[in-house]
């Protein structure tokens, strides 16, 4: 195989991507990307398909690739040319490049597109790049296919909670009294009354390795990676304790959805204090979990969020919101149903984490030429 000498800039060009406040969003299909992927939809795509995203700020490594249309967000840099060279094989090959790439810019943590365009690189020609890209891609189509898995069981759970809790078409609601537009035998209660909020926090003398939650590794549903740490060199917002069944909500800007329900986790799983931690008190988390991620219920956080750049809810405003509560026999159906899907998403989501593990193991080693295609 011939590997060609040259620069980054000469396998493909960067440009920085577009701004696009909160506010001036608006509903539709087309993905938002940032440094962290896609982190919401709009109405309008500023870059076609297919698309190539990384992030400018800090570390850099994390590459996007796209097959539809999209926004790149001001945080990230995205692709304007691929220089003849296969798209797909251009995002492995750009994840590759910037494998350990730290910014000099420690003052200022961004990436310059034009000192990225210098790297070194060595690329080998277009039918090596297809036979590459056939062999990685193989992974990433089996996480995608898990990911569609995931989300058909998750639209399951909700749509089935929906049609009980919220639209109250429960088996035998139509010989159920309506009082006061509660079902007769339901209760509305505090979630503080139902749950603990934020219940254990890690002193600042413990001593030991955790695995760290960041904000910005949680979409909607989804615990997309951890981090590990020595505790010592923990970030200090490393503190929330989480265990199993335990529901974590990003306090800052809940309208970007940041959540999700953390199953069957290592002992020494730790969130950031940017979060807040729900531990149910006599509520199963698969039915838990459904009420505090309802469009309501988001609506209720976004309007207790106080500040204007970064709009933001407390502890408190989580332990006053109310939950609507059906008698204990309708919730335990519903979670005879549900709790096996999130059992499901559990096993599916370790599956991805092995086959990125495999993936990210033969990228530089297919990209060095070491293994031959």
């Amino acid at each position: 195989m011939s590997w060609q000498s040259c620069r980054l800039g000469d396998v493909i060009t960067l440009k920085r991507g577009h701004d696009l406040p909160d506010q001036a969003r608006q509903d539709g299909d087309v993905p938002v990307v940032s440094s962290s992927g896609i982190t919401g939809r709009h109405n309008e795509a500023k870059a076609k398909a297919p698309g190539v995203v990384t992030g400018r700020y800090g570390t850099i490594g994390e590459v996007f690739y796209l097959e539809e249309d999209y926004w790149p967000l001001n945080t990230a840099l995205y692709v304007i040319d691929f220089k003849g060279n296969d798209p797909r094989f251009s995002a492995y090959f750009l994840r590759n490049t910037l494998e350990g790439y730290q910014s000099e810019k420690a003052a200022v943590p961004g990436v310059d597109r034009n000192v990225l365009h210098e790297i070194k690189v060595k690329k080998p020609g277009y039918a090596a790049q297809r036979r590459i890209t056939d062999i990685l891609s193989t992974y990433d189509n089996l996480i995608e296919n898990n990911l569609r898995r995931m989300t058909l069981l998750e639209d399951s759970a909700r749509h089935l909670y929906h049609e009980w809790f919220v639209r109250l078409r429960f088996p035998g609601y139509e010989h159920t009294r309506i009082i006061d537009g509660v079902p007769k035998g339901w209760k509305r209660k505090k979630l503080g009354d139902v749950a603990h909020v934020n219940k254990t926090n890690l002193s600042g003398t413990f001593d030991g390795d955790i695995e760290y939650i960041d904000i910005a590794s949680v979409t909607p549903g989804s615990i997309n990676e951890t981090t590990p740490y020595a505790f010592r060199d923990a970030p200090s917002r490393a503190r929330r304790v989480v265990r199993h069944g335990d529901i974590i909500w990003s306090c800052v800007r809940p309208n970007r959805r940041s959540h999700a329900v953390v199953w069957r986790p290592p002992e020494n799983l730790v969130a950031s204090t940017g979060f807040a931690v729900i531990s149910s008190i006599e509520l199963p988390p698969s039915f838990l979990y459904q009420a505090l991620t309802t469009d309501l219920f988001v609506g209720y956080l976004e309007n207790h969020a106080k500040g204007a750049a970064y709009p933001a809810v407390v502890a408190g405003d989580f332990e006053r919101a109310e939950v609507l509560i059906s008698p204990p026999a309708l919730v335990s159906v519903f979670n005879d149903f549900a709790e096996p899907l999130l059992s499901q998403m559990n096993n599916l989501r370790s599956q991805n984490q092995k086959l990125r593990a495999a993936r990210d193991l033969l990228l530089p080693r297919l990209m060095s030429g070491e293994l031959a295609v």
